[in-house]
């Protein structure tokens, strides 16, 4: 099995499962990069996963379906175009891969995620998960139809993931989020590694994700709620306390206009 991120508009990523013959697809907002990763790699699209509803996740569908073809996405986002409506604790089964479906619903009001603890099998069974736009490396999706105490509880269930987990977000935001990380905590060594690493990487003109789970609790301020610098820093933006889901509530208020 091969995982490959196709980009997509001026930030967004298209992630691609492929064996050499079938493909599987997440989020395509538009149908064109992957009409051309399946050309060029001469393969036949037979699923499709959607995290959530907005237009750069699923503009590409129309163009992509075929009545043979499963469309899974979340049922309580009635999207048009998804075949096969899945909800917290399905599974989704691919060529051998089974994916759990994971409510994170806080960025819309039906958000999910596809968590797969065996990875992509025999070829690489570290865990792999399709955030979609819940959590960044570095940060984490803006809160537009649901709630913070929602958006935090979704963090908080994506961090009892095994650590070893490839997260695959959608969206190649990392440099910008990591500014704002280093903003909340200016004396993390970890963070200070990861901004040198990807600022290597994106001046090689690749991808800074999948990032994984480790990395992210060493550095994402919102999954760092309880570290005593992310705190202090909530409290100076008009935290009420230093409750885990007032820091969250404080840091995405901030980030909002960063």
């Amino acid at each position: 099995m091969n995982l490959l991120a196709l980009p997509a508009f001026a930030d967004n990523y298209i992630w691609m499962i492929h064996n050499g013959t079938e493909a599987l697809v997440v989020d395509p907002g538009d149908a064109a990069p992957v009409s051309d990763a399946l050309k060029r790699y001469g393969l036949k699209l037979t699923a499709i996963l959607v995290t959530h509803h907005h237009g750069d996740h699923v503009g590409g569908l129309s163009a992509l379906q075929r009545n043979d073809l499963p469309v899974y996405g979340p049922g309580a986002e009635h999207i048009a175009g998804v075949t096969h409506a899945v909800a917290d604790g399905d599974t989704v089964s691919w060529n051998g891969l089974r994916f759990g479906v994971h409510d994170v619903s806080g960025h819309t009001r039906g958000h999910i995620a596809y968590f797969a603890p065996e990875g992509l099998g025999d070829t690489d069974p570290t865990p792999l998960a399709f955030v979609g736009d819940t959590l960044f490396s570095g940060g984490c999706g803006r809160v537009f139809e649901g709630t913070m105490d929602q958006m935090h509880r979704a963090l908080n269930r994506i961090a009892q993931w095994p650590a070893s987990t490839r997260l695959c977000a959608a969206h190649e935001y990392t440099l910008s989020n990591l500014r704002f990380a280093q903003a909340v905590e200016p004396d993390n060594a970890a963070l200070a590694r990861h901004v040198a690493h990807c600022e290597s990487l994106r001046a090689a003109g690749l991808p800074t994700l999948p990032t994984t789970l480790a990395t992210e609790l060493a550095i994402n301020p919102f999954l760092r709620c309880t570290a005593p610098a992310v705190q202090s820093a909530a409290l100076a933006h008009d935290a009420p306390d230093t409750a885990p889901a007032s820091v969250f509530g404080a840091l995405r208020l901030w980030k909002n206009t960063f």
